[in-house]
């Protein structure tokens, strides 16, 4: 029993270090960049840097995320393995400020 568990718990590391990373700015409510892209099938991690004087709110209904960033903060936000598509993100206190993430 313990070896299996053992073995759940490597599996999982190994997972999570195959995430992709992505960098995300949010300066004066744009995101820097506006597109990001990401291979189908594998978890994703961005790191968003919230470079405005005021809060903002990493948020995706298709990607099931969200997360506030103080100002002048930072935050990773995990996103499970997508199928190829193009994902909306937005930051929900300042609805214009939108980008996208493409899966190939």
């Amino acid at each position: 029993m313990l070896l299996a568990s053992i073995f759940v718990l490597a599996a999982g590391v190994a997972r999570a270090d195959d995430a992709v990373m992505l960098s995300l700015t949010i300066k004066d409510h744009l995101f820097e960049p506006a597109e990001v892209r990401a291979p189908a099938g594998k978890p994703i991690a961005f790191t968003v840097k919230n470079l405005d004087a005021i809060a903002s709110e990493f948020e995706s209904d298709a990607l099931h995320v969200e997360k506030v960033i103080p100002p002048g903060g930072e935050a990773v936000v995990h996103v499970r393995p997508l199928p190829p598509g193009r994902y909306n993100f937005f930051d929900d206190f300042h609805h214009a400020t939108q980008g996208f993430l493409v899966v190939e």
